[in-house]
């Protein structure tokens, strides 16, 4: 359980977020769970002899049943609303590309993400050791590259502390094809996956090529560099001069970097500032920052208001489901950021959608429904158990009957009813008068506690 909760520590916050896309269909599932189980609880109820018993059961199942009834009133689901008050589409950022159909922070996963009409791309920006500004998200090379295998002496060096040289030599796709991340690689055709397992690393200036061609934003996410790399004082320098000599529009460039944005605003005034720390609307808005880039889990519907509201874009990260994308549409979210853009892209509408209305004609119904099943259930077991207990009176004499109900009398009482109730069985199951005759003869009406006594040819046979 402790490794679980190391490795799903980000993620608990997405059982909520899942409870909120859900929760009307697990409402009308619980119901129905609820609903079945009432034939075992009148059963029990039904043929239960102690009162106290009747009453805790009957209390307790009820008071479920009355709370899940009830238990719409505290539902909130943001895809519970007027079909009207649906925003846009959230605009769709390809994140590293599409690296579900490609590697990462390659050409051709940039390629592959601009096939979808998405709105833009985000990139991680690192400067190498001789001024080169390149796409890499990872401190070392080892999980992208094959520089174990082409330099092993160089793998745990600091990507941004190797040379350009070093870095154009290296394959930044074959780990793609092996590994399989997103188990999509089979999907892929042949000639894609021959691609795929050829990229090289990615020169920032292809990446604005690219874009300044496909007239779409870029979101860049410049990494800092070693204190003792020889471009620490300007590594920003160099990456925004790379950006301007491009001839992107500044405003197609979203800079997410908090490093020197005095500077940065300096240098690009056009480009669009944003942040990846969540801070309160005005703060952000007196230092020009129009974009907010957050995980998902981080935000509320009080954040996407206010953000909205001083008109700021909040840009939520890494959305891949189509219920999860649309939750976020139905709340409001502006842009999000996918590994999946080639699927979300085809979402026209989120996934479900009702008005309050329409919901509480269905949850109310669901409950009557409910109701007046259980109601039937408990009628009909206890007007069975009923029959049965008077079919089964009738079947038994009155020796039974007293036998049945003599649980609480002293042993000789019982004895003494068990002896009544041995001899009308056997008077019962007499043929003839003369089995009769001998049954009494060998006294069976002693049969249940005393040995039978011998009959006088037997007494004389033995002596």
């Amino acid at each position: 359980m402790s490794s679980i909760e190391q490795m799903w520590e980000e993620e608990w916050d997405v059982l909520l977020i899942s409870f909120q896309a859900t929760a009307p269909f697990l409402h009308i599932g619980a119901l129905v769970a609820i609903t079945m189980l009432a034939w075992i609880i009148a059963g029990q109820f039904a043929r239960s002899e102690k009162p106290i018993f009747q009453i805790c059961l009957i209390l307790a199942y009820f008071a479920v049943v009355i709370a899940l009834y009830l238990v719409p009133l505290t539902i909130y689901s943001p895809c519970i609303m007027d079909r009207k008050d649906l925003g846009p589409k959230p605009w769709i950022i390809g994140h590293r590309g599409a690296p579900m159909l490609a590697p990462e922070n390659t050409i051709m996963s940039f390629k592959k993400a601009l096939q979808h009409e998405i709105y833009g791309l985000e990139a991680d920006v690192m400067v190498s050791h001789d001024g080169i500004p390149f796409l890499m998200h990872d401190g070392t090379l080892r999980r992208t590259t094959n520089i174990e295998r082409v330099f092993p002496e160089l793998a745990s060096e600091p990507s941004s502390m190797l040379n350009w040289t070093v870095l154009d030599r290296l394959n930044a796709g074959d780990w793609f094809v092996k590994t399989d991340p997103f188990w999509t690689v089979s999907s892929l055709s042949s000639a894609d996956v021959t691609e795929a397992g050829n990229q090289s690393v990615c020169k920032l200036t292809e990446l604005l090529e690219l874009v300044k061609e496909s007239n779409t934003s870029i979101l860049l996410k410049v990494h800092s560099v070693p204190s003792d790399h020889p471009h620490y004082s300007d590594y920003i320098n160099i990456t925004v001069n790379t950006v301007l000599q491009s001839g992107v529009s500044q405003h197609q460039v979203i800079w997410l970097s908090d490093h020197e944005r005095t500077l940065v605003k300096q240098l690009a005034p056009g480009f669009q500032q944003a942040s990846s720390v969540k801070r309160d609307a005005q703060y952000l808005k007196d230092r020009d920052v129009t974009f907010i880039n957050l995980r998902y889990t981080e935000v509320d519907q009080e954040d996407i208001r206010e953000y909205k509201s001083q008109n700021l874009t909040l840009n939520t990260y890494v959305v891949n489901e189509p219920w999860l994308f649309s939750v976020l549409w139905c709340a409001g979210i502006l842009s999000i950021t996918s590994d999946a853009p080639h699927i979300l892209s085809r979402v026209p509408f989120p996934v479900w959608i009702m008005s309050p209305d329409e919901y509480s004609l269905i949850w109310i119904t669901a409950d009557l429904i409910s109701f007046t099943v259980i109601i039937g259930i408990f009628v009909l077991q206890n007007y069975h158990t009923i029959r049965w207990r008077l079919g089964s009176i009738r079947t038994y004499n009155p020796e039974q009957i007293m036998l049945s109900a003599a649980v609480r009398r002293t042993s000789r009482d019982v004895r003494i009813m068990k002896e009544k109730l041995i001899f009308s069985e056997i008077n019962n199951s007499m043929d003839t008068a003369e089995e009769l005759s001998l049954c009494s003869e060998n006294r069976y009406d002693g049969f249940a506690n005393d040995a039978i006594t011998p009959t006088t040819d037997a007494k004389t046979s033995a002596s």
